[in-house]
């Protein structure tokens, strides 16, 4: 069971990220997996809302020993299969079978990607016989919930409980992704902020250690060049003045302006 923990969490849907050939892609949906019964035995349980707000509830376990086993989960669930097998085929893949008695209904393929998230691929067949293929993919909650969910396990009917629990927990979830998400932009803009004035730093530190033989005045453009000697200078003189060149420097550098603050900023 050690190779099987970088699938225990709590993972939640990417619903603009998952590729259905069949059925539709849920609006949202959570996804666990855990260790039970003294690390022997895996614990999935499922649960995802399609668009006309039905939620749906699923859960079972198995020994991840690729040995089949009867598949115990509700009656509803027991009509799609009655038999159920896992392998951890390695510390990145783990995959859950679903059988009706020999014969397979289900491969569902769990792959921990590069980026840390979750691949959940659904090999199945519709219900006319032909094959198709599903895929979810999910990223790690930050925080656990009490269940999770799936969009393309075994097919269960909605319960009046389910519905009233995935409503709270979706307007929950709604509320507290977007309190996140303006604390994400308003880092993302100080990020940005930090940077320009940085970079403003860095320019006007390299223009003051620059020759300059005159008073710059606020407002007004200017251009840094590098001479032969590597140090720099201050110049009035545009590159397209030098016919596009450096003139007699070695290389043009930066057109800045002089602010208010003193700082430069490059134009």
């Amino acid at each position: 069971m050690v190779q099987a923990y970088n699938f225990l969490a709590s993972w939640q849907l990417f619903p603009e990220k998952c590729d259905f050939e069949y059925q539709l892609v849920p609006k949202s949906g959570n996804y666990k997996i855990e260790s039970i019964k003294n690390g022997h035995v895996l614990g999935f349980s499922h649960n995802w809302v399609n668009i006309q707000n039905e939620a749906f509830y699923a859960q079972f376990s198995v020994v991840p020993n690729n040995e089949k086993a009867s598949f115990n989960s509700d009656s509803s669930a027991g009509a799609f299969a009655n038999f159920i097998s896992s392998e951890i085929n390695n510390a990145s893949c783990l995959t859950v079978s679903f059988f009706k008695d020999d014969e397979a209904q289900l491969k569902v393929v769990h792959e921990i990607l590069a980026n840390g998230y979750l691949k959940v691929t659904h090999y199945g067949k519709k219900e006319d016989g032909t094959d198709f293929k599903n895929i979810e993919i999910y990223h790690k909650q930050l925080s656990v919930l009490p269940y999770a969910s799936s969009a393309g396990s075994v097919a269960i009917r909605p319960t009046k409980e389910g519905v009233i629990k995935h409503k709270a927990l979706s307007a929950m979830e709604d509320q507290t992704n977007m309190q996140l998400n303006q604390i994400r932009e308003q880092i993302e803009l100080l990020a940005r902020q930090a940077q320009e004035i940085n970079k403003r730093k860095e320019l006007s530190m390299m223009i003051y250690e620059a020759r300059i033989t005159f008073k710059p005045q606020i407002g007004q453009v200017y251009h840094v060049y590098e001479k032969q000697d590597g140090t720099y200078v201050l110049s009035l003189v545009a590159p397209s003045e030098w016919g596009g060149g450096s003139g007699p420097f070695a290389n043009f550098i930066a057109t800045a302006k002089l602010l208010a603050d003193h700082t430069w900023i490059e134009c």
